[in-house]
């Protein structure tokens, strides 16, 4: 059988691909979205909570049919570009306007007294965490796929900093070299690492030391939240810092430490070739004992 693509970690072939033309066939019916979650209980493919890989599965589809491999249904609705209203406030769902008071605060960590740190996904709070994300950092809101966690900081009742944490790239070269493991040992246990996918303290908010302080918070927090969010901990936290834009300071101050150098093709690269910055690679350890754990020795 002849592999067509690989995405996110499987290898879909020429009779995987005849499969979803007779799937699409026997659904008319059916919409993208539908489609993805039939084709999800067809093949069992379901993320470690139980739940369907449906939006991977989605991904997935688009790619076979950009590549000519199958037909998909017209679209049925075209979601919102949250690029697309970064210059014009704060919106919520549905294009919502939410009211931010962004009035200056600065001072010392300490004048701004006890922070509070809440996961909002799956609660009212996300359309405000969509919002200051796609308005305020530069990469914009992505929403993310597989097991993920959203954190909003408060100070007293404002909000100052945002952090997301998605499930981690399969093959990344620096930290699979860095803990050693073999390519069966990473696919076992790699959902034992968590990207912090993005960070963003607001524009309006100069605090000093908040941002190293925050990402401690954060990442003592991560453990617990994941496994009360899908039943497993995490052991290991990475991220990537495009040194063109930042130093990652913030992420230096709060002990993580450098692994190498991304090769600048993403996640998805079918051409072998740098497309984009070079980025650090940044890992800290979320345990003592991660590396066993990872290993699957503990």
């Amino acid at each position: 059988m002849e592999i067509l693509l690989r995405y996110r970690g499987r290898a879909v072939t020429t009779t995987d691909a005849h499969f979803i033309r007779a799937l699409i066939a026997a659904h008319p019916e059916q919409s993208r979205r539908a489609l993805s979650a039939t084709l999800c209980e067809a093949w069992d493919w379901r993320q470690d909570n139980g739940a369907l890989r449906a939006m991977v599965c989605r991904g997935l589809m688009l790619a076979l049919a950009r590549a000519g491999h199958i037909t998909l249904p017209p679209k049925r609705r075209t979601p919102p570009n949250p690029l697309g209203v970064r210059t014009s406030g704060v919106v919520g769902t549905g294009g919502t306007p939410l009211p931010i008071d962004t009035t200056p605060l600065t001072g010392s960590l300490r004048a701004l007294g006890a922070l509070t740190l809440v996961s909002v996904r799956r609660t009212p709070q996300e359309a405000l965490f969509k919002g200051l994300m796609a308005a305020y950092h530069y990469l914009g809101y992505t929403q993310p796929v597989g097991e993920h966690l959203k954190f909003l900081v408060y100070a007293g009742t404002r909000p100052v900093a945002l952090g997301a944490w998605s499930s981690a790239p399969r093959h990344l070269g620096p930290r699979d070299r860095f803990l050693g493991w073999s390519p069966a040992v990473r696919r076992q246990n790699i959902g034992g690492i968590a990207y912090n996918t993005r960070f963003l303290i607001l524009p309006w908010v100069q605090v000093p030391h908040l941002a190293s302080h925050v990402l401690a918070r954060m990442t003592r927090a991560l453990p617990q939240m994941w496994a009360d969010a899908y039943g497993h901990p995490v052991y290991w936290a990475e991220t990537f810092v495009d040194t063109t834009r930042y130093r990652g300071t913030c992420y230096h101050a709060a002990n993580w430490q450098v692994l190498g150098q991304t090769q600048g093709r993403g996640k998805d690269d079918q051409t072998h070739q740098a497309n984009r910055s070079l980025k650090d690679v940044l890992g800290l350890p979320l345990c003592r004992d991660y590396r066993a754990r990872l290993l699957g020795v503990a």
